[in-house]
Parts: C-alpha cells; sequence; structure tokens
C-alpha cells in the first residue's frame, strides 16, 4: 500500500518492479561469494582467540607451531605494520582498532584475536593453534555498562586513567540541549521518568565474515571478501598494515548480509599478512561462534528519560540519559542515538546526554539505524504513558507534538522537508488501528501498541561510469556494494533519465581499482547517493549524444534534443534517431561515449517510521504472541516498491527479534554462553504475522527523484510498539529488552505484588 503526501510526478520506470539483474545468478548458485574463492596454492587460515574475556598477554610462543611440517606461516600483532600503541578515546564508528584484529599487550573480550597461522588444509592450521603458547595474566572483566561505570571497576585501558576526573571506562560525553529543561518541567502538568535496560544483540546475518588475500610478485596486495565498502575495507587494511592505500586491491563479492555488522575489517588484515610470509594465497573465514563472540553487535544500554506534557498534551520538556557499550574500544553511536531519540517531535526544551562505555565484549559495530532502538524504544514509553496518564489517544499525541520543515531536531540539525506527522497521520487513518482486537482465547490477553521511529540516513561519495554500448544498452559500473537490490535501484534511475527499459542497463558492482572512490554501503544512503551519480552520469551521455547526433546532422547542438530516449531536431521533425540507432553511429561520429559522475551530495534527509502491532500475552508463561503487524514508513519516493517493501519487512522482523528474544547471555566471567543459532534466539516465520506495509512518500526535495534512504528506521519502531501492545494488554510497563517470556512474567508478578 502507499500513501503519497505530495502531488506525484509521472514516471516510466521509477516506481516499477522489474525483475533483480542479479536474480537469476543468486538463484541458480552462479553467484560468486566469499567463501567461493578457490585460487592456485591457496593456504587456508585460523585465528587462535583469547578464552580471556580481560587478561594481560604476558608472552606467546608461536615456535611449536612454526615447526609443524604443515605450517607455512604463523601471525601475531607484531606483525602488522601499523604500530597499535595506546587506544585512544576519539574513534568515529565503524573504525577498526589495529588491536582488534590481533592483540598486542592485553585482551579485552572472550574470542580477542591473538595468532593466526595458515597450512594447506584447514584441520592442520587448526591443529597448529593448539601448539601456540600463550601466557596470560587474568584480570577482571565487566560485561555492561552500569558496571564498567561504578569507581572500583577495573580500567580496561589503563592509559585513561591519567585523567583524574574520569569516570572508569567512559570513552566520552556528547551533550545537547538547548531552551530551559527545569522550566518546562516545571510547566508541565503530568511528569513521567522511566529507566530502561536493554542488552547486546547480534546482527544476524548469513554469511560469516570471510576474506582471501593474495600478495603479486609486484608487491601489490589483492584481497576477495564480503562487505559493506570495499573501498573502506582498503582503507583500513592499508592502515593496519602500513601500506600506501595504491598497493591494496580490494574485490568486492556478494554479500550474505551485513546490516552495518560488515563494515570493519577482521580477517582481512590476517589474511594478509599470512600470505605475506608465506607467499601464497591465503582464505579464511569464521564459525557462526567465532561471528557472534568476536564480531561487532549492537550495544547493550542503560537509558533514562524523564518527559513533561501539559493536560492539552503539549510536551513542555524532555530529557535522555543513555549510555551505550562501546565494547573493548571507542565507538558507541551517540551522535546517531541523539539524532533519533526525540526526532519525531518539536520540542522547546530539551537535553540529551549520551556516554560513550568500553566494557570486555566484542567492540560495538553498526546494526540498522545503530543507537535509535533503544533510545526510541524508551522515549515512546514514555510518550504511550504520557498519553495514558492524560487521557489521550496516543496517535493524537504524537500528532499534537509531531515535528515538521523548518523546525530544530533535539540535536541540533534544522529539518527541511520531513514526512514526521504524514506518517502519525497515516497511522490514525489506517483500518488496523482501528479495527476490533478481537476475544482471546484461554485466558489470553490482548492488547495494541503504536510507536514511532526515526533514522537520519547517511550519504557520502559515489561514482558512477556508464558506457553506451553498440546494441543499445548501457554498462552501468558503479561503486556502491550491493546489499539490498541497489543494482536494480540505481539502473533504475539511470534508465528513467535515459528514456530506456531498464532491461536494456547493465550494472555491475567494480573493484577498488576500476571505478571511483565510492562510500560504504551504510547508512540507507546507496539509492540516494549512487542513484543521484547515475542520474547525474545519465546527463552526461545525453548531452553527448546531442552533441553527436548534431555533428550526424550537421546542425548545431542547440537545435537538437534529448527526448524520452530518442533524439530530434527542434525544427526539422525529419531528423529523428532512437537510442538504438546512434548507438552504432558512435565509432564515426567521434568514438565511445561514457557518462559518468563524480560526486559527494549532502544532505540526506532523515526517515520516519511508525508500527501499530497487536499481541497476545500468556499471563502463566509470559509468552507473547504477534497477531497482526502494520508497519509505515516516509520513504521519499519508492524506485522499487518491491525492494522497499522486502526493507521494511526486513528491518521489522529484525526489531521484533531485539523485542522479544534476542540477546548476548554473559556469564560473570565475560563469556557468551549462547554463541550459536540453536541458542541465540531469532524470529523465524513461526514467530511473525505477515508484515503489511505502507509506503508513506513524502519526497526529499534535494534528491533529483526526492530518494530518502528506506533500510534502517524501520527497525526502530518495533520494541517500544510491542512494549505499548504489552501494557495494553496486560497493564505493565517493560522497562528492558528482551521481553522474553520470563521477563514479561516477572514483571507481572511484580505488578501484581506491588497491586496487593
Amino acid at each position: 500500500m502507499t500513501s503519497t503526501a505530495d502531488k506525484p510526478r509521472s514516471y516510466k520506470v521509477i516506481g516499477t518492479r522489474p525483475v533483480r539483474h542479479d536474480g537469476v545468478p543468486k538463484v541458480t548458485g552462479e553467484a560468486q561469494y566469499g567463501s567461493d574463492i578457490r585460487l592456485p596454492g591457496m593456504l587456508y587460515g585460523k585465528v587462535l582467540r583469547s578464552p580471556h574475556a580481560h587478561a594481560v598477554i604476558k608472552s606467546i610462543d608461536t615456535s611449536r607451531a612454526e615447526a609443524h611440517p604443515e605450517v607455512r606461516a604463523v601471525a601475531t600483532a607484531m606483525d602488522l605494520g601499523a604500530a597499535a600503541g595506546g587506544i585512544g578515546k576519539e574513534v568515529v564508528l565503524g573504525a577498526t582498532q589495529t588491536d582488534n584484529v590481533l592483540a598486542s599487550s592485553k585482551v579485552l573480550y572472550k574470542g580477542h584475536p591473538v595468532a593466526a597461522v595458515a597450512a594447506p588444509s584447514l584441520h592442520a592450521a587448526e591443529e597448529a593453534l593448539s601448539l601456540i603458547d600463550v601466557e596470560y595474566e587474568p584480570l577482571p572483566a565487566v560485561t555492561n555498562v552500569e558496571d564498567a561505570m561504578k569507581p572500583d571497576a577495573p580500567w580496561l585501558h589503563e592509559d585513561w586513567k591519567s585523567d583524574d576526573s574520569a569516570i572508569p571506562n567512559v570513552a566520552g560525553h556528547e551533550q545537547h540541549k538547548f531552551g530551559n529543561l527545569e522550566k518546562g518541567l516545571g510547566a508541565a502538568d503530568v511528569v513521567v521518568e522511566r529507566e530502561y535496560r536493554t542488552q547486546t544483540v547480534h546482527q544476524g546475518y548469513i554469511e560469516p565474515q570471510n576474506a582471501t588475500a593474495s600478495w603479486s610478485p609486484d608487491g601489490r596486495l589483492t584481497i576477495w571478501c564480503s562487505s559493506q565498502g570495499h573501498f573502506g575495507m582498503r582503507d583500513n587494511v592499508a592502515r593496519i598494515l602500513g601500506l600506501p592505500e595504491s598497493a591494496v586491491k580490494v574485490v568486492p563479492m556478494e554479500i550474505g548480509g551485513g546490516f552495518g555488522g560488515k563494515l570493519n575489517a577482521y580477517l582481512e588484515p590476517v589474511a594478509a599478512v599470512l600470505s605475506r610470509k608465506s607467499g601464497r594465497p591465503v582464505k579464511m573465514w569464521m564459525t557462526r561462534a567465532e561471528v557472534l563472540e568476536a564480531t561487532g553487535p549492537a550495544a547493550g544500554s542503560y537509558v533514562r528519560v524523564k518527559m513533561g506534557a501539559t493536560r492539552e498534551g503539549r510536551i513542555t520538556a524532555a530529557h535522555a540519559h543513555y549510555a551505550y557499550e562501546a565494547g573493548a574500544y571507542p565507538g558507541a553511536p551517540l551522535a546517531a542515538a541523539a539524532a533519533a531519540v526525540f526526532a519525531p517531535y518539536a520540542l522547546e526544551n530539551v537535553q540529551i546526554d549520551g556516554y560513550d562505555v568500553v566494557d570486555n565484549k566484542p567492540k560495538t559495530s553498526a546494526y540498522r539505524a545503530p543507537g535509535a532502538t533503544v533510545a526510541v524504544f524508551a522515549v515512546e514509553t514514555v510518550i504511550d504513558e504520557l498519553a495514558g496518564r492524560l487521557g489521550f489517544d496516543p496517535v493524537e499525541v504524537r500528532l499534537l507534538n509531531a515535528a515538521s520543515g523548518g523546525a530544530r531536531r533535539a540535536d541540533g540539525v534544522m529539518n527541511v522537508r520531513i514526512g514526521a506527522e504524514e506518517v502519525m497521520e497515516a497511522v490514525r487513518e489506517h483500518p488496523h488501528y482501528s479495527a476490533p482486537l478481537g476475544a482471546p482465547a484461554d485466558g489470553r490477553l490482548r492488547g495494541r501498541g503504536v510507536a514511532m521511529g526515526f533514522c537520519r540516513n547517511n550519504t557520502g561519495m559515489a561514482c558512477v561510469v556508464a558506457n553506451v554500448l553498440d546494441d543499445g544498452r548501457v554498462s552501468l559500473v558503479e561503486g556502491s556494494v550491493d546489499v539490498g537490490g541497489s543494482r536494480t535501484a540505481v539502473a533504475q534511475q539511470l534508465a528513467e533519465v535515459l528514456g530506456l527499459p531498464v532491461e536494456d542497463v547493465i550494472p555491475q558492482v567494480a573493484d577498488t581499482d576500476t571505478i571511483g572512490y565510492t562510500s560504504n554501503t551504510g547508512g540507507s544512503g546507496v539509492a540516494y547517493k549512487s542513484g543521484w551519480a547515475a542520474h547525474d552520469a545519465a546527463n552526461d551521455i545525453m548531452r553527448q549524444l546531442v552533441e553527436r547526433a548534431a555533428l550526424l546532422w550537421e546542425a548545431s547542438p542547440d537545435d537538437v534534443e534529448y527526448v524520452d530516449g530518442s533524439l530530434q531536431h527542434r525544427s526539422d521533425p525529419e531528423l529523428r534517431m532512437g537510442f538504438k540507432e546512434i548507438a552504432p553511429l558512435l565509432p564515426e561520429s567521434g568514438g565511445p561515449v561514457v557518462g559518468r559522475a563524480n560526486i559527494n551530495p549532502g544532505g540526506l534527509h532523515g526517515s520516519y517510521a511508525a508500527n501499530i502491532v497487536d499481541v497476545e500475552v500468556d499471563p502463566e508463561t509470559g509468552k507473547v504472541d504477534i497477531l497482526r503487524y502494520t508497519a509505515l514508513q516516509d520513504v521519499g519516493k519508492a524506485i522499487h516498491p518491491s525492494y522497499v517493501e522486502g526493507q521494511i519487512q526486513g528491518g521489522t522482523a529484525q526489531g521484533v527479534g531485539w523485542a522479544l528474544n534476542e540477546e548476548y547471555f554473559m556469564s560473570e566471567d565475560g563469556r557468551m554462553l549462547n554463541a550459536s543459532l540453536l541458542d541465540y534466539r531469532m524470529p523465524t516465520s513461526y514467530d511473525l504475522p505477515m508484515i503489511e506495509t505502507v509506503l508513506v512518500e513524502v519526497p526529499s526535495a534535494l534528491h533529483p527523484f526526492g530518494v530518502r534512504g528506506v533500510g534502517e528506521a524501520n527497525i526502530v519502531p518495533p520494541p517500544a510498539a510491542i512494549a505499548n501492545a504489552i501494557h495494553s494488554a496486560t497493564g505493565v510497563r517493560m522497562s528492558g529488552l528482551p521481553m522474553s517470556p520470563g521477563a514479561v512474567q516477572k514483571a507481572m508478578a511484580t505488578a501484581a505484588g506491588e497491586a496487593d
């Protein structure tokens, strides 16, 4: 279902649902993923990982492994070109620490890489790991932000102690404030303050991390890997190995999911070191346990939210305090959380305090709307409680306070054209919102909840090269890794400008030597930035074709125009050529026509999402079943509606898992106790109903086709919407994630005891 807020423009290709260009190779198994790489003389690499969550490395003795007859290379942190040194506090989200690739002086989480070996067989490599002798001095571990910030907590990075006023393990504090918070709270008739705690969760991509590295005789390194950004991977590997970027080539393979978790380098630098030392290509991949224990999950958190409102439903003040896990090294998504936490609402008195806290878990990474889901979980349940206390419909309170264009977002960004109001109105008008809940059976309880969500979305540099082929088709070369069908979405934008069927565009993702720098596939930015580049490249082709037609017709270029896939003379109707007619004439009119665009567009507006969800709760077990789900989102302009719907459904499903099931179970000594997909419980088709999607189209004023990012905002509302539905059913407010059967049962028992 699509709801268009503005008068729609007429398109021929954009908004259609063509078969994806990479569909056939993927369903037939011909598509090449990282694990498919086979090179002559290839070795297999394995990583030795720490059994401790926190320990000093006193010594590493690799001599027995090196003496193994099948071992061709052994690597430790001493082989990395970039000195590890101390870990500073200023880290950009997604940056990979050298020490995280191979630990030098300390290990900071169970599974932290310590050494690696390469051998002709996987079994020999695994056997050789047991021959590496590491002497550890175990230290106390902390595995949540509250323990990590206690005065007596062990310091993960001792060099931070030099600041006498420092709170243990706090890497940074980000604050945003305007207005007068205390004055706003004083003007409120109702004030609600609540605390929330959420657990670490993983992105749950199907394909584990992998990498194959090979050094050529001329000293250049080639890496094949599945990553969300091969240029970012190139730069990280070059930095870690102390190489110039020009010495590294990264070939992007197909990717079996990422959701933000495949931005960092893990195996790539290690495979490269082993390849250099052995003189042979080296292939590595992770087991599922290694993925869960040693890659970048999303942060656990402590969140406190305080909001006030008048009896008329106006929010007068809002304060959010959150401490996010960064894992072993700094880089929790504080700024992204600040952007999202109050984004759907126009607030005059607001304060946001975010803390970046390290603890003995793997360094966190982005996960679909980084930082937003848990912060919004807290805010949206508080707003629901405010509405209940004031006697307001929860959607009406949200609409009354909705943010709009021209208003200042809580993190200081000025809104331009946004879709918050339109999404809320779509919730209010949707049949699901007013439908009867129906009577539950067997003493179960039913409720309905709503929630809003937001993701700021990212943009970045992008490059596209489009070659006109002699049969009238176009080869489209881009630099954005295709995670969710972006090849086709970008091709559609090129085809729209040129007036061609999208089937006549042949898109491909090129390696770092073949295409210009393109930023990572993340932040829902590919359809925006690479689509914009395709738009500009298509216009470049049109300009050149006009000049070629003018040459062939012996006319001035000013007398020739390109209209709907054809060239025509403005005053002579007999002079007309279609795209396929002029393509074979290019050699005789000057040579190949290549359209290109190298851009760095700014100003990608955020996307707003909302959920309506019906649940049924078993009061005896606390189990929550989802009966009906409607997910609404402002998508700007849906380039390929099927892909957009799929993004919304996928993000919603992950949000449901975050809400009800998923968490890292940690032992007191810092071990993850559920490091398998049997024990780490992600939702399956048995846990979810059909998710109805509503595409609200509020076009971005900046993009040529009105595109907004669509991949992330959808994961934000589910935990809050489900929590509000649980309250509707049971009268109990949930204050943590996941809302597992045990947690719901405990909350209901506690509420019943307090009532007694």
